[in-house]
């Protein structure tokens, strides 16, 4: 069933060992990964966390069937031998502390050890409260993930970084707890709804921009094919995105330094997600429009030329991410106060230093990248005040 595999190795002194990434081509088969053996799989318990919207996937239906319960509403708990499959709420109003500790409690009610292990299918929401829990529980058990987005696939499962939402704030509470395995069906993107879809593709261009030229190349000329989600080019793309965060988490697990530039998008489009209401405008979708802003503030302060954030802005554009100074997701917000919203929810970044100046990851150019800060001002002028 496997077909590649990919190791992602952690620094010595990181108190972590390795992360190896397996990707599999053809219909997702949970069933056999995890319950091959007749015995019922391994012999520690493992809890398994999905939500009702993943739960409900036909490409789950034989895995699901595996568990004897109550069905798979939310704060269901299904039993097989010695392993449990935990479903929560779906969406990204469910990434609470409140749901962290349904993950721990069940653990705790299980009677599980710290030599058991939990596992996460799902998207970045699912992925990032159950190694959240899998950090805390009883000071750390291991956890392996199922990413079933692209979102997740590219970006969220990748790297250790865990966490929830708090005060409507993204991911101000969490740690780093990498995965020790990592299991990729790229074909679960054939069963997601074209905002999810796309907003994983989000992030996939953004790592682009970031690292890869030849990556963008197929952005910029096979989008027919992406938006068409063409095996070949999801494996490609998918691949791709992996191995270059991948080995940019290598060199810097805690975001001390290169591992930053992951945040191209991400100040601006967390500030557009907490101003908006949490949920209402997908990551990927808030990311891209922050990519958008990032380019017209590179242009702005003179990192960047006019050109490059332009062609940044088209090909965004291209694939029907909002390009608008202010966003549209904001259209009923009056514009002064709509934008002195977004700079508070940018000053409570967890980035920043402090709160006089706001972190941002701009670029100079394609794969040339630099953390600096910027103004109230310079913010102000590319929000179009």
């Amino acid at each position: 069933m496997n077909n590649s595999e990919f190791i992602l190795k952690y620094p010595a002194d990181s108190g972590f060992d390795t992360t190896k990434i397996y990707f599999y081509s053809g219909s997702p088969d949970l069933k056999s990964l995890f319950f091959a053996d007749s015995d019922g799989g391994e012999k520690q318990p493992r809890l398994f966390v999905t939500d009702t919207k993943i739960a409900s996937l036909p490409s789950l239906k034989e895995f699901i069937s595996l568990f004897s319960g109550s069905g798979i509403e939310e704060g269901s708990v299904l039993k097989n031998g010695s392993d449990y499959l935990l479903i929560l709420g779906a969406g990204e109003k469910f990434k609470t502390i409140e749901s962290v500790l349904t993950i721990v409690r069940t653990a705790l009610e299980k009677n599980f050890t710290r030599q058991c292990s939990f596992v996460a299918i799902g998207g970045g929401v699912i992925s990032d409260m159950t190694a959240f829990a899998a950090s805390m529980f009883k000071r750390g058990i291991s956890v392996q993930i199922v990413p079933t987005t692209v979102l997740s696939m590219v970006d969220a499962s990748v790297g250790g970084k865990t966490g929830c939402d708090i005060e409507g704030f993204k991911n101000m509470i969490g740690s780093f707890w990498p995965a020790t395995k990592i299991h990729i069906w790229s074909d679960f993107a054939l069963s997601l709804p074209e905002n999810e879809y796309i907003s994983g593709i989000a992030e996939a261009i953004k790592t682009a921009f970031l690292f890869d030229k030849e990556l963008l190349s197929i952005f910029e000329e096979k989008k027919d094919a992406v938006l068409k989600r063409e095996s070949s080019i999801l494996e490609k793309i998918i691949g791709s995105c992996v191995k270059a965060k991948a080995l940019i988490v290598q060199e810097d697990l805690r975001e001390h330094g290169r591992r930053a530039f992951l945040n191209l998008g991400h100040t601006f489009g967390h500030a557009l997600e907490a101003s908006a209401g949490l949920g209402i405008v997908t990551h990927g979708e808030a990311v891209a429009w922050g990519i958008g802003r990032a380019a017209d503030l590179s242009a702005l302060t003179g990192l960047c030329s006019k050109e490059f954030a332009n062609k940044t802005k088209e090909l965004l554009s291209s694939y029907g991410y909002d390009d608008s100074a202010y966003p549209k997701a904001l259209s009923g917000t009056e514009k002064s106060s709509g934008i002195q919203k977004l700079i508070d929810a940018m000053k409570k970044d967890k980035k920043n230093k402090d709160v006089s100046q706001i972190r941002l990851t701009l670029q100079k150019g394609l794969c040339d990248t630099v953390i600096t800060t910027a103004s109230d001002g310079d913010i102000e002028q590319v929000l179009g005040k």
